[in-house]
């Protein structure tokens, strides 16, 4: 039995990249997704994080473990092992295969993937099923609702279904969204990365909930080592009013932001963010447009392919904006 993680990537828009082995491969042509063999001394998640970066050139976080799934093709027994993750890289560079595709839940269905792949894409799609939860008033009425049973759910989120549901429920109770923002500093790494990647998906919805905290956010950027989090945050402030906050919180962003962008160890998904925070900022402080370029551009050459086509997007509106100027 041959042990091999895959990934079920998901983009911002929730579709999901597969990809498509080669004419001479042990499955010619059939669509897959991503991922590879478990080396030696290897854990499940390190193996799926060092595949994706791999073959696609791409950074992945972990949101959720499906069960496994095994499958005997004659000629071996493999054992797949997959992973939900979120990404924010949208171009894959292909080392291994021949094609990449984003496709939604339902064209899952008419994709010609190999065997165990099947079998992957059908757990994944009854794990999105919606979810049978409480109503806002329903949940209202129940006070161990906020000690238990949101925790639970928040811990367990996955699905943009049950983040819709939050949301709805945060505009009627506050307390929902005041837990989320507790839970997004909570030593449990899972619930925080869960909890404030529902607070990005409240935004979406409803953005004025969330700018209230943003001077929270900003302040706590340095102080949080759950890389997770600070993705999640660097997203609402990157799609928020900046125009709004006080030259305080301005310098506090701009001094994270660059250090973020030139640091060797910053996740792809947070530099590309800190590029967009740091253009927002220069339409208010032209004066940081040129350092600014000038950090892009010395970006390493070998950077993932995600990191330099954001990069050159925003030296293209730099260069527009300094013309405005």
């Amino acid at each position: 039995m041959i042990d091999v993680t895959c990934a079920i990537i998901r983009n911002d828009e929730n579709k999901v990249l597969i990809v498509q082995r080669g004419e001479k491969s042990d499955h010619p042509l059939k669509w897959e997704f991503p991922g590879g063999k478990l080396k030696e001394n290897e854990t499940e998640e390190e193996c799926i994080i060092r595949e994706i970066r791999e073959e696609l050139s791409i950074g992945i976080v972990i949101c959720k473990r499906l069960q496994n799934t095994e499958y005997d093709y004659g000629i071996k027994q493999v054992r797949l092992i997959p992973f939900v993750c979120d990404t924010l890289d949208e171009l894959p560079a292909l080392t291994e295969h021949i094609s990449f595709r984003w496709i939604s839940a339902e064209e899952m269905k008419n994709v010609d993937f190999s065997e165990a792949d099947i079998i992957v894409a059908e757990n994944y799609l009854k794990e999105s099923s919606p979810v049978e939860v409480l109503s806002p008033a329903e949940a209202a009425e129940n006070p161990a609702f906020f000690e238990a049973d949101l925790r639970t759910m928040v811990g367990g989120m996955m699905g943009v279904k049950e983040a819709e549901w939050v949301a709805m429920s945060a505009v009627e109770n506050e307390t929902i969204l005041r837990k989320l923002q507790e839970y997004s500093f909570s030593d449990d790494r899972k619930l925080a990365f869960r909890a404030s990647w529902t607070l990005s998906k409240v935004f979406d919805k409803y953005p004025g909930l969330i700018n209230q905290n943003l001077k929270l956010m900003i302040e706590t950027l340095d102080s949080i080592d759950n890389e997770s989090v600070k993705r999640s945050f660097l997203r609402i402030i990157s799609l928020s009013d900046l125009d709004v906050l006080s030259q305080k919180h301005h310098g506090i962003l701009a001094d994270c932001c660059f250090r973020y962008l030139r640091s060797a160890y910053s996740a792809i998904a947070i530099k590309a963010y800190s590029m967009e925070v740091i253009y927002r900022l220069a339409i208010i402080y032209p004066e940081l447009a040129n350092e600014l370029s000038s950090t892009i551009n010395m970006l390493d050459d070998e950077a993932p392919a995600g990191i330099t086509a954001r990069g050159r997007i925003i030296l293209k509106k730099l260069a527009g904006l300094s013309k405005d100027h």
